[in-house]
């Protein structure tokens, strides 16, 4: 500290960029460049340190624009913090799917279970080879719901079958494979959602890796020498 200024040594490229949209400031390469227009404003910047190591962290606080926000995770271990930050990570993405778009659906695989029935119903319009499209598409979304019974530790089959007939004969689809429970599970009364941005996103990288891959007509190994012409 120099004339009661504090100076940092290091800030990274990223770190440096919010810095200066918080406070308003102006990033100048050089000291000569600097004047009182380009300075940003801040309430108060101090150094805090936390548990018992010695590594320190400047807090800006009371920035003008307060659109730049930093979230401080602490755990006993790096593995809990990794997880919490995942977590945390999965929380943002919701809010920000939800800004864009505030449409949901229904979670639980309730949503797939009734694409998969819609599906059905157009396989029986569709004529030729088109229909046996629309049926392996209904096949691969009833995976979901699948994988959710197993993990679940439910009948896998009988649960997507209970959960076909509650949706096609008494007109629920808003039911879907529960996590507590020993039965199909009603998704609005337990306020299980996805947003209707992210699903459509899942669906389509799906899609997209599939014809990737129905695109390949032929696989061949390194070790099949005779199948490549020797290079000199």
């Amino acid at each position: 500290m120099m004339h009661g200024l504090n100076a940092v040594r290091w800030v990274g490229g990223s770190e440096i960029e919010l810095v200066a949209i918080a406070t308003n400031g102006r990033i100048v390469p050089r000291f000569s460049e600097l004047t009182p227009e380009k300075l940003g404003r801040a309430g108060i910047v101090r150094s805090l340190k936390f548990g018992t190591t010695d590594a320190s962290m400047l807090a800006i606080e009371n920035c003008p624009d307060r659109r730049v926000v930093t979230i401080l995770l602490r755990g006993a271990t790096e593995l809990i913090v990794d997880e919490v930050k995942r977590s945390l990570h999965d929380a943002l993405c919701v809010v920000r799917n939800l800004i864009k778009d505030d449409r949901i659906v229904y979670g639980g695989g309730s949503a797939e279970i009734s694409c998969a029935l819609k599906l059905c119903s157009e396989a029986e319009k569709a004529e030729g080879l088109e229909q046996y499209s629309f049926r392996a598409f209904s096949q691969a979304l009833e995976d979901i719901p699948l994988a959710l019974a197993e993990n679940a530790g439910l009948l896998p089959m009988q649960t997507l079958a209970d959960l076909k007939a509650v949706h096609v004969r008494e007109n629920k689809p808003h039911f879907g494979v529960p996590s507590l429970a020993n039965s199909v599970g009603d998704m609005k009364a337990e306020k299980v959602f996805e947003t209707l941005i992210g699903k459509k996103q899942q669906v389509m990288l799906a899609t997209q890796v599939a014809r990737m891959i129905l695109r390949i007509d032929d696989v061949r190994s390194m070790s099949d020498n005779s199948s490549y012409p020797e290079i000199e």
